[in-house]
C-alpha cells in the first residue's frame, strides 16, 4: 500500500482485526512493496497455503474502501473449504453438526493433500452445506484408523464419520475418479451406507463403494460398522473437553 493513511488501509486493518484468528495478514509500505502494486493504487491479494493447495494468488477486484465487501471476500478465502482436524479444534468442528469426510494422510505426504483439495473444489462444492471436508494426520489419529481395521501403512485413506458410525471408502485407486467420492457422500445421505453395513448390498451385482468392514461372521449375520470415534471429541454433557489421550 502507499501508506497507512488511506481509506483502503483503514478498511483492511478492520477486516484483519475481525479475522486475525483465521488468516495471517501482512502489509507493506514504500519501497518494500513498490514493485507489487501500480503507483497510486493499493493492492490486496490472497496467497493460499502452498502445502495444501495448488491455487494461484488472487487479487481483490472490488472496492477496497467498502468494509462489508472486503470482509466477505477475505472471509471466503481465510475459512478454507477443506480444513485440518486436530485435537485442539475437534470439539468446535463437531459442534457444527455436519458429518465429516476425513482424508487421513501421512504428515509428510503433501501431494495427496493437494489432490484431496482439488477433488473437493472440483467435484464436491455443492456438498459443502451437507458435510465437513477435513484432513487428519493419520499418525496422530491412529486410533480411528484402528477402528477401521487400518494402520499408518495403509495411508492415505478416506472415511466418513456420521457421529454414529465410520464408513471407509474402499478403493483409494478410484479416489480421483469423477463421481466416486460424490456417490460415497450421497450413499450416506440416502441411508444406503448404514443399510448395507447392516443388511448387505442392496443389489449384489453392483460394485460396492465402501468396504464391508467388519465382514460377515461365519453365521452369515451382518455386523455393524465401526462406531464413530470423533463424536468422543465433541462437547460432553458437562461441557468438559476430552483430552487427547482419552481418544
Amino acid at each position: 500500500m502507499r501508506d497507512n493513511k488511506t481509506k483502503t488501509y483503514e478498511t483492511y486493518r478492520k477486516v484483519a482485526m475481525n479475522l486475525k484468528d483465521e488468516c495471517a495478514f501482512y502489509i507493506g509500505f514504500g519501497n518494500a512493496s513498490a514493485q507489487m502494486h501500480p503507483p497510486e493504487n493499493d493492492i490486496i491479494a490472497f496467497r493460499p497455503d502452498r502445502t495444501r493447495s495448488v491455487d494461484a494468488d488472487e487479487t481483490f477486484l472490488g472496492n477496497g474502501e467498502n468494509f462489508d465487501e472486503l470482509l466477505v471476500w477475505i472471509q471466503a478465502k481465510c475459512v478454507p473449504l477443506v480444513r485440518e482436524i486436530t485435537f485442539e479444534n475437534a470439539e468446535e468442528l463437531t459442534e457444527e453438526g455436519l458429518p465429516f469426510l476425513i482424508f487421513f494422510h501421512d504428515p509428510t505426504d503433501i501431494e495427496s493433500v493437494k489432490k484431496y483439495n482439488q477433488l473437493v473444489s472440483g467435484q464436491l462444492m455443492d456438498e459443502k452445506h451437507n458435510i465437513n471436508f477435513l484432513t487428519a494426520d493419520g499418525l496422530k489419529f491412529a486410533h480411528p484408523l484402528h477402528h477401521l481395521g487400518k494402520s499408518a501403512k495403509d495411508l492415505p485413506l478416506l472415511a466418513i464419520d456420521s457421529f454414529r458410525h465410520m464408513y471407509l471408502f474402499s478403493d483409494m485407486s478410484q479416489f480421483e475418479e469423477s463421481g466416486k467420492v460424490k456417490k460415497f457422500i450421497q450413499d450416506l445421505q440416502s441411508g444406503k451406507l448404514h443399510r448395507e453395513f447392516h443388511y448387505g448390498p442392496d443389489e449384489p451385482e453392483e460394485v460396492p463403494h465402501t468396504e464391508e468392514a467388519p465382514q460377515l461372521h461365519d453365521s452369515g449375520h451382518p455386523t455393524s460398522p465401526p462406531e464413530s470415534t470423533f463424536k468422543k471429541l465433541g462437547p460432553s454433557p458437562n461441557r468438559y473437553t476430552l483430552l487427547k489421550d482419552e481418544l
